[in-house]
C-alpha cells in the first residue's frame, strides 16, 4: 500500500466520530505529506474539517438526514493533543460530561497547561484557561473530569450528588479515582472515597 492507502485505512478502521490531527499520522509520512492527503479524503468526504490540521470520521445520520457534528469533548481533547497540554473540563462542563447535567450549552471551558485559547466550531466555544493545577499529576482524564464536577458543585452541596456521580462511574473508575486522587484537595478526596 502506499502512504495515501495507509492513512485511509487507518481512518477507515477508527470508529466513526474519531478526531484527527496531522501529528497523528506523522509516523506514516511528512506533515506536509499527511496535511494533503487528509485534505484530499477530506474532499472526498471520507473526513470531514474541523479547524485547519483538525478532522474527524463522519457518521451520516438518516433521522437528520445529514452528518453528525463532532464531539466537543473529542475535539478539545484533540487540540490539546496537537499543542501537548494538559487539559481538564471545568465547571458546567465537568457536570455535562459526567452527565450530572444535562443543560444544552454552547459553550465547553476547560483549563489548561497551555496559554489562553478560543476556538469557535460549528457556533459552540471551546475556551482554555491556563492554570497550572498540582492536582491533576498523574490524573487520568476520568479522574480529573471528577474532581473538577465535585469541586463545582461544592462542598456544601456535594452529597446531594452522591448517588448521582456513584451511578455514571464504573467500579473501575472509582478504583482508578480512589488511587489517582490522593494529592487533590482534602474534602475532595474524602467524597471519593465515599464513592
Amino acid at each position: 500500500m502506499n502512504i495515501s492507502e495507509i492513512i485511509e485505512t487507518k481512518i477507515n478502521n477508527a470508529q466513526y466520530g474519531t478526531v484527527f490531527i496531522v501529528s497523528d499520522f506523522i509516523g506514516i509520512a511528512s506533515y506536509d505529506t499527511v496535511r494533503k492527503i487528509l485534505s484530499r479524503l477530506s474532499n472526498k468526504n471520507i473526513i470531514k474539517k474541523i479547524i485547519r490540521g483538525m478532522y474527524y470520521k463522519p457518521k451520516f445520520s438518516s433521522l437528520l438526514n445529514d452528518y453528525v457534528e463532532p464531539n466537543i469533548n473529542l475535539v478539545a481533547e484533540a487540540i490539546a493533543r496537537n499543542y501537548g497540554w494538559v487539559i481538564a473540563p471545568t465547571g458546567e462542563t465537568s457536570l455535562n460530561l459526567l452527565g450530572i447535567s444535562t443543560q444544552v450549552t454552547s459553550h465547553y471551558e476547560f483549563i489548561s497547561s497551555g496559554p489562553y485559547r478560543t476556538y469557535c466550531i460549528n457556533g459552540i466555544t471551546i475556551s482554555f484557561s491556563h492554570r497550572v493545577d498540582k492536582d491533576f499529576t498523574g490524573m487520568s482524564y476520568k479522574t480529573k473530569l471528577l474532581t473538577q464536577a465535585i469541586k463545582t458543585i461544592g462542598k456544601e452541596k456535594i452529597n446531594d450528588y452522591i448517588y448521582i456521580i456513584s451511578n455514571r462511574l464504573t467500579e473501575e473508575d472509582k478504583r482508578v479515582a480512589f488511587e489517582e486522587a490522593k494529592r487533590t484537595t482534602a474534602w475532595i478526596y474524602e467524597v471519593i472515597k465515599e464513592l
